[in-house]
């Protein structure tokens, strides 16, 4: 499979394989409150040769806001509240429903990269470097780009 071919759900799950990447991605999402999907998602374009127009990154990010506010975020609250003890709560049920809760997490995060990967444009350019496209769509996310971050990520997904 050629890398412009292979779909960006195949793309991230190997990509989160790399070592560091994960660690890299939880520190966009949790201290620069960027979406890693979104992210993600640019990093793909790039590395695939996919530029998308100021209106398809504006998109992606409108389709990544509405699955974070209605679905992932209250999904992930309740998953990471889930994870420490909680008094008359049975230890075995409450691990299992996190589980459940995980799993669901998983597959919204999964419908938002399908749902990202129909906005790209086809392969038509050389690839690019990853950090070229999470910080045009960071750029739409966020106020601030956390380069340092981004690069941080870029240098995984690289390696």
């Amino acid at each position: 499979m050629s890398q412009s071919s292979i779909t960006l759900w195949d793309w991230a799950l190997a990509a989160y394989k790399r070592e560091g990447v994960s660690a890299a991605c939880l520190a966009l999402q949790d201290f620069h409150e960027q979406n890693v999907c979104l992210l993600l998602w640019g990093a793909w374009c790039a590395e695939t040769g996919r530029t998308p127009d100021e209106e398809t990154l504006e998109a992606g990010a409108d389709t990544a806001r509405a699955w974070e506010t209605t679905t992932v975020a209250p999904l992930r609250a309740i998953r990471r509240t889930l994870k420490a003890p909680v008094p008359d709560l049975d230890t075995g049920a409450r691990l299992s429903v996190r589980e459940q809760i995980k799993a669901l997490e998983l597959k919204a995060e999964r419908h938002l990269l399908e749902q990202l990967e129909e906005l790209a444009p086809p392969a038509s350019g050389a690839p690019r470097p990853a950090i070229d496209g999470m910080a045009d769509a960071a750029r739409l996310w966020a106020r601030i780009i956390p380069r340092p971050a981004l690069k941080t990520l870029s240098e995984r997904l690289s390696a």
